[in-house]
């Protein structure tokens, strides 16, 4: 049984929480928060983007600390899911390093690629584990499209266009989103990661963006360069739209015999369009993202093998892109990755 002990109960603890319910091999054996209330599971508190309050929460078979020294000094815990601030995930993630733990954290990786690069180094110094929570490319509707590739059946994919927009979230009200780079690496971040695994690293990007307060850029669209005979890859997302709207993602791909084409604002069922004019729906397994992404965590550290979907150095790779987009909306062109 993998031990995991997460790191700051908000949302996104609150969610890994409830998800390693589900998780076969693995349970959340502790949690850390300086609130008491949260402690004695009374989550009622804790809101997110969807879905409702974090309720009423029975803690009697996880043990509760406040801090998370108390927590790496528990010779039970095996992996730590960090779920702090992203600005916070790099001081955190060397301590649990260090202390012989292997370590999730919840996406981005980092605010900048330094200190990223630190996290990294000393996972592979210290011979753990790191892991990075990129949750889309575990979504039923997003790996339909890696699927469908590598069927070949509908032959490569020739274009492809994603889309993320979402209202200002209001709990964000006053808060200093420049201690996250903005919405580029704490929304657009998403697909840009999906990019990466379907695509690898880009050559070079071009973005245009609207900035906001603060030099924040609040939506921007991003034109993925992958060379001669590469697909013309673009993403948009943003944070613009009114509280009216409600969040949506989704994609067109563009295959050479078939276009397939979702939107959560329609449902949870994408469309495919074939050659003989028809429109279907292919069939995508049901499973909760945040499950299947955390038993991905679990078996990692069971059989003691780097992930192929969220190992550290993917998620370094996709705050390095995402940087090399806010450079290009700053610069005004085309940006090479280094």
């Amino acid at each position: 049984m993998v031990n995991v002990g997460i790191v700051g109960i908000g949302f996104m603890g609150m969610t890994h929480f409830k998800a390693l319910q589900q998780v076969r091999g693995g349970r959340a054996y502790a949690i850390v928060s300086r609130d008491p209330k949260k402690r004695a599971g009374d989550w009622r508190s804790i809101h997110g983007n969807f879905g409702g309050s974090g309720g009423q929460q029975d803690l009697s078979k996880v043990v509760c600390y406040e801090t998370m020294d108390e927590l790496l000094a528990d010779p039970h815990v095996d992996l730590v899911d960090i779920c702090l601030p992203t600005d916070m995930h790099v001081a955190a993630g060397v301590r649990a390093l260090e202390a012989g733990k292997h370590v999730i954290v919840e996406k981005a990786i980092s605010v900048d690629l330094p200190s990223a690069d630190r996290l990294v180094r000393a996972a592979d110094r210290l011979g753990r584990l790191l892991m990075v929570a990129h949750v889309l490319r575990f979504f039923p509707e997003f790996a339909l499209i890696q699927q469908l590739r590598d069927e070949g059946t509908l032959g490569t994919i020739r274009a492809a266009r994603f889309r993320r927009l979402i209202a200002r979230p209001a709990w964000s009200k006053g808060y200093d989103h420049t201690r996250l780079s903005g919405l580029t690496v704490d929304l657009h971040i998403h697909d840009v990661d999906f990019i990466q695994q379907l695509f690898g690293i880009p050559r070079s990007v071009t973005a245009v963006g609207c900035t906001g307060a603060g030099d924040v850029i609040e939506h921007i669209d991003t034109q993925f360069d992958f060379g001669p005979g590469g697909p013309m890859v673009t993403a948009e997302a943003g944070w613009m739209v009114q509280q009216g709207c409600p969040f949506e993602h989704g994609y067109d791909v563009y295959f050479e015999h078939g276009t397939l084409k979702f939107n959560s604002s329609w449902g949870p069922a994408p469309q495919l369009l074939t050659e003989d004019g028809r429109v279907r729906r292919p069939r995508v397994q049901r499973r909760d993202p945040f499950v299947a992404e955390l038993q991905e965590a679990v078996n990692s550290v069971r059989t003691g093998t780097p992930s192929t979907l969220i190992d550290g150095r993917l998620g370094r790779n996709s705050l390095a892109i995402c940087l090399h987009e806010l450079e290009s909306v700053r610069r005004g062109g085309r940006v090479r990755l280094r």
